[in-house]
Parts: structure tokens; sequence; C-alpha cells
């Protein structure tokens, strides 16, 4: 295995031996890792001395179910802290066959060129972009580097957005049918971007494989994992067939669905945009309602969503998108909110953010609540570059401001997903206390509900909560070092073999003998390096805050966001 550092200053490629420190290392635990011991935390994130860490998993590479995560890290322009974000595709699949273990790009041009990072068995090269891709979005930038460097390539890709450095701009990742998939929260296309990078281009041709020590115990391992998957009703059943949509009438009944930006936890017209109706609609039209963002995939909860004419339009149409462009912005037709959609890909922007800074474009009457074809042209704007559309680009926190609002859902500048933590309380602490600002997936308090010790929580009271926040957390830190979908750990914690599969695959590949308290120590470290590093940054307790219109009621269950700010503390006491 080996690391890459590419020097964008000075064009210099070096392929070095992966430090002995960081050798049981990958994924979020490896991008954490180097970006707190090699970027400085004050330094500007679009500045020369940021970097950006490409990391494929620990099982990324292997014929391991669901491990084709790859990790991106650098420090974040839209909150100031450490960021992790990853995505599907075949992007880390592709560099874990090459021997890749981190893929550094640092240092900035002098000239106002775009580059592609093209990695293949030959080794790295960085050559100039293509210049009809320059400013163009995703889905034409793509159809163009395939053609000039094979179908098949692992593409990581700025889009229109990440070109002009705004501070929600994602890195897309291409998937196995050319569509796109997201390493989203963060800005971290912004810091691709600043590096003059448009895209990395991964060629696996030829590549010799991940090894593995103990091949036999691996296969049995991994048989025994894709079992616990097939077998859990939500990874097994709910997700294949309807996808993470199917939690919008969920959290409805359960009061948890923030609706026009966080008024309540309920509407009447859920159903419309739900995963129901979204499922139904894809196979009246011909699309696929289930789909795997990445070889390998068998829980399959992506589809491709068609529009009337039965063409393709999106796909990864996912819950969060469908929630904060649909319920907290109150549009109720699933074709606008699509349409949408694609067009947030195309742009190469986070779409969570995107759509929360929309509800607060709304909330200041920039255009009406529930005005798709509005939204949509917000959208379009950010690809334009006009000023509203930078504007909208640069995420929820800043739209506040330019604004003049006080009801904008941030923690860190990050907008704030798709669980009310007023009536999903244990969402809320990660949302205030995770190093990465407001992130659902950095501790899933919404569908687990069950602390270690084997009692109960009840999502709408405090008891209980801090615990469940924080071992989730120490646990997803460590599950995104494995390169597997977050959905793994519905398996992993409700089915015991599940978990001990897990650790058997990761044990057969390198030869280790690792234990449960070994991957509780992982998450544990990698937190206390990502909240050092924010420590560093400038960040206190005060930033593990929510904001404070959550202290009003949340209809229906008039439920408020009670913490104080001792028991919000407490969930890094560890």
């Amino acid at each position: 295995m080996k690391f890459i550092r590419v020097d964008m200053t000075t064009k210099e490629v070096r392929v070095e031996e992966v430090p002995r420190k960081y050798a049981g290392l990958g994924g979020r635990g490896l991008t954490s890792m180097i970006v707190a011991d090699e970027v400085k935390p004050t330094c500007h994130p679009l500045g020369k001395n940021n970097k950006i860490v490409f990391a494929p998993g620990l099982l990324s590479g292997t014929t391991a179910p669901n491990s084709g995560r790859i990790s991106v890290g650098a420090k974040s322009p839209l909150t100031g802290g450490i960021k992790e974000s990853n995505a599907g595709g075949s992007f880390s699949q592709k560099l874990a066959r090459l021997g890749v273990k981190a893929l550094v790009i640092e240092g900035m041009p002098d000239e106002d060129n775009l580059y592609v990072i093209n990695v293949n068995t030959a080794g790295v090269t960085i050559e100039e972009a293509p210049r009809e891709i320059s400013g163009k979005g995703n889905y034409e930038a793509i159809k163009v580097l395939n053609e000039k460097y094979g179908q098949k390539v692992g593409i990581a890709i700025a889009g229109p957005a990440g070109e002009m450095r705004l501070a929600a701009a994602n890195v897309s990742i291409k998937d196995p049918d050319g569509n796109m998939r997201s390493a989203g929260r963060g800005g971290l296309g912004a810091v691709l971007g600043s590096k003059k990078v448009k895209a990395v281009v991964v060629d696996d041709t030829g590549a010799p494989g991940v090894p593995v020590a103990d091949v036999d115990a691996f296969n049995a391992a991994a048989k025994r994992f894709a079992k616990a998957l097939l077998d859990h009703p939500v990874t097994g059943q709910g997700l294949p067939a309807y996808g993470t949509d199917i939690l919008v009438n969920i959290l409805n009944e359960a009061g948890g669905l923030p609706t026009q930006n966080f008024r309540r936890g309920r509407n009447e017209w859920a159903n419309d945009i739900g995963g129901e109706t979204m499922a139904a609609t894809i196979k009246e039209r011909g699309g696929r309602p289930t789909h795997g963002c990445q070889t390998g995939c068998i829980i399959r909860c992506s589809q491709q969503y068609f529009d009337q004419a039965g063409q393709y339009l999106t796909s990864g149409f996912e819950y969060e998108t469908i929630w904060s462009l649909g319920a907290c912005a109150c549009i109720k037709d699933l074709d606008e909110i699509a349409y949408i959609d694609r067009a947030v890909d195309d742009a190469g922007i986070d779409s969570i953010e995107t759509g929360v800074t929309i509800v607060v474009a709304m909330e200041a009457g920039v255009i009406p609540w529930g005005d798709g074809k509005a939204a949509l042209d917000l959208v379009e704007q950010i690809s334009k570059g006009t000023p509203l559309g930078r504007i909208i680009g640069s995420g929820a926190a800043v739209a506040g401001k330019v604004f003049g609002m006080t009801r904008v859902p941030v923690v860190k500048n990050q907008a704030i997903p798709a669980y009310d933590p007023r009536a999903v309380k244990g969402v809320g602490l990660t949302y205030a206390t995770s190093p990465m600002g407001a992130d659902h997936t950095a501790g899933y308090a919404v569908a687990t509900n069950i602390l270690r010790s084997g009692g109960f929580v009840d999502p709408l009271k405090k008891e209980g909560q801090v615990d469940l926040s924080r071992n989730l957390q120490i646990a997803t830190a460590a599950v995104d070092s494995t390169g597997m979908c977050l959905f793994i750990a519905f398996a992993i914690l409700d089915i015991e073999d599940g978990f001990n599969a897990l650790i058997d695959m990761i044990n057969a590949q390198y030869g280790l003998a690792l234990t449960a308290d070994d991957v509780t120590a992982l998450g544990q470290a990698i937190l206390k390096a990502e909240r050092g590093f924010n420590e560093k940054a400038g960040f206190t307790r005060a930033h593990d805050r929510l904001p404070e219109f959550f202290a009003e009621e949340c209809p229906p269950h008039n439920t408020t966001w009670d913490f104080t700010d001792e028991e919000i503390d407490e969930v890094f006491n560890f």
C-alpha cells in the first residue's frame, strides 16, 4: 500500500510508503488523522496550506458487501473546522485495487488553468483538463472525461460550484452507471476547486487488487455479513423497496418531519413526496426502483427516477434531499423536487445545504414558500455564478446573514438535516456536538434507540440521549473508516453476528486479532483528533449549541430543545 502526494504548486507527484502511524487506518480515520497532523488549523480553507485527502476504507476494493465508500477530508470552508464526507460510486474500490492508501492533494498553482489528476497502473500524471469542461455541469464534464479516459474509470469531480469555490460545493463521484454520488457536506468541492483540480480520474485496469491474508476466513465472514444485511428488515426489505425516502412517512407519523423551516414536525401531504409514492411513480414510468450506488451493494437503496416522458432524470433521490426541498420548503410535487435534485447534482453542490438555504430564502421572502420553479431557478443561478446564485451556493448561514434572518437552522455554519431535534432528541445532540457541524450521519440516533446497556430511549425525552449520541458517534467514526455504507449499522447493532462478521473480515484481510474494544478505541481516537483540530481552529463548547429558536415548541408533540449546556457537554466526556 502507498501514499500518493500531489503538489499542485510545483506539479510534482511523490509516491511514499505508508507511515507506520497510519498503517491501521482507512477512510475517515485516515483523512482526519492526516488533516489533524498536516494542516494548520488556523489556515484559510481555500488557501495553499489546506490539503484535501481521498482515502478508501479498510475493506474497500475487496468482495466485502457495501464496502465501496470513499472518504474525502480537509479543513472545511463551510464550518471552518475539520471535515470528512464520504460517498459511494466506483472511485474508492478502484483506488484501493491500485494499492493506494491515500491520495493527498496540496499546494495551489499560480496559473489559472484547470487540471486532471490521472491515476493508473503506470503512475500518476497531472494533465491540463479539456477546455470544454471548464465551467460545465457535471453531467457534461463526466461525459467528456469518459470519452477521453474510458467509460469505466472512476471519477471524482468539482462542478461549477467547486470551480467558483462556493462554500457548499461538494465532490461528486461517478457511480458505475455514470451518474452522480456526492461527498456532499462541508464544501470540500470548493477545496478541490481551490487547488485548480477539476477531476481525479482513476483507472484500475491491470491493477493487482487488494491482498487478503486469509482468503477462506474472509469469504466466510463476508457471507455471514451479507446474511445479516439481508435478514434485517430495514436493509433487506424497507430500503431496497422504497429507498431512504421511506423515512418521509415514518418521520411524519413520529412528528419529527421538519416542515416549513422547522415550524412543526408533521404535515398532511407527506405521502405525496414519500417513498411509497416515489417507488410507484418510478415503476409506472419504467425507471429502476432499486439500484446500487456501488459495485457489491446488496442493500440497493438507490434508484433511477424518470420524468413523465420516461427519460432519466436523477438517481440517488434521497430522503434528506426530498425533505429539504419538500417538507421544509413546502414543495409538494415530487417531479419538481427531482428536477431541482438533478440541477444540484449538475452544479456539484450539497443538496442538504442547498435545500435548507432555499428555505432560508423563502423565509426571507426572496421566493414564495412551495414555489418549485423559483427554487430551481435559484439552483441554476448557482451554476451561472450570478450574485444571488453565489449567495445561495455559500450555504444557509451566509444566506441568513445576507437576508437578515434569525431563523436559520445551522450548527457550526452547517445546515441541520431532516430530523427535528425536539422530536428526535438524540440526533439533536449529534447535531450540536459532532466536530463535523450539524450532521445526522455522524451519530444516527433516529432509528436506533437502544443503549449498549439494553435499555430503550424515548426520542421525545432527554433520558439516555447523551449516552446514545456518544456511543453512536464513536461507532460511526469507526464504521466510516472501513469503507462501509452507514446503513450497515442496522445489521451490526441489531444482529450480533453482523458485528462479529465485520470485525472478522478486517482481521482476515490484515492478519489481525482486533476485538470490539479495539473498534471502540479507534472511534474514540478519531473523534479526539477531530475535536482537537477544531479546538486549535478556535472552536469552544459554545459552538456545540443549537439555534435558540429550537426552544420554541414543536407540534404535534409540543416538545422543546431542553438540554442544559452542562448536559450537552457530557457527550464528549470520554
